[in-house]
């Protein structure tokens, strides 16, 4: 195996690992949604300073729009895992590819493909299952919703970033975590300075889960096709609510579970069915 693709394969796999520690931790500590937000997007600042260096910054129309979706993204998911399960809040954040292939052909002048359609529905189906799964768990309504909101907010993240070149991405992530330090600062000045303990969780956020696990993630896109980084990457939802059952000892609902394998599932089947076809295709070319 390629040196560097063996490399890349590890620190895709690192990534997934530390983004599916999020949702213990926002569990485990005691301050408010904004202010856990606020400090992990500090932390995470600060170590995108020494590993992207002049790239952040390097700034656009595009790398603007796409922060702006970010910042929101960040504060949405946090208040999402407070709210309701981290299942909930993870699995419907995993949505957001359904909403982008909705979206795509308005930016891209193209037809929405048969597949692609297949796959909203089922992402669709597999999100109601979640609000049923309401119906037993009443007081997380509102959870549930911005959890939902946080789909539709990533996949607006994800267009801006497909649509801008390389260069210019980490740009949008750093500043995004900069619009967030700067909203969050009222919550953060009027809460008591958190603990030794309080401050290893959040550096763990912002250095770990949020930090590195971008840094990493972004090593690996450059060795490893996009197939293969995305169904690596899918270790995240899948985890997430695994380490919260284990450190915190909350039981996602069998319809939460059920909504969330289906919207996986559809995920992970589109990108082998495209796969396939591709290949097909370029077997057909030769001939």
């Amino acid at each position: 195996m390629d040196k560097h693709r063996n490399k890349a394969i590890w620190m895709t796999v690192a990534a997934a690992l530390f983004w599916s520690t999020g949702g213990l931790f926002i569990k485990i500590l005691p301050q408010d949604a904004l202010t856990i937000v606020g400090y992990r997007s500090f932390y995470a600042a600060l170590l995108f300073i020494p590993i992207f260096g002049r790239k952040l910054l390097l700034f656009n129309r595009i790398t603007l729009i796409t922060a702006l979706f970010y910042a929101p993204l960040l504060i949405m998911f946090v208040t999402a895992t407070k709210l309701t399960t981290a299942a909930n809040a993870i699995f419907l954040q995993y949505s957001a590819p359904a909403f982008v292939l909705i979206a795509e052909p308005y930016f891209t002048k193209t037809r929405l493909k048969k597949i692609n359609i297949i796959t909203v529905v089922l992402c669709f189906i597999g999100m109601t299952l979640f609000f049923v799964e309401q119906f037993t768990r009443p007081e997380s309504w509102l959870g549930i919703l911005i959890a939902a909101g946080s789909g539709i907010v990533l996949a607006g993240f994800l267009l801006g970033q497909k649509m801008n070149r390389s260069e210019y991405q980490p740009g949008a992530v750093f500043w995004g975590n900069i619009l967030v330090c700067l909203f969050t600062l009222p919550w953060i000045i009027n809460t008591p300075l958190p603990t030794m303990a309080e401050n290893g969780y959040l550096m763990l956020l912002g250095f770990g889960q949020l930090g590195l696990g971008y840094a990493l993630f972004v090593y690996g896109q450059k060795y490893l096709p996009a197939l293969e980084s995305s169904l690596i990457g899918m270790i995240e939802p899948l985890l997430n609510p695994v380490w919260v059952f284990i450190g915190y000892g909350e039981n996602p609902g069998l319809w939460a579970v059920a909504g969330g394998l289906l919207i996986i599932g559809t995920l992970v089947f589109r990108m082998y069915w495209l796969e396939v076809q591709s290949k097909k295709s370029g077997l057909t070319k030769a001939v």
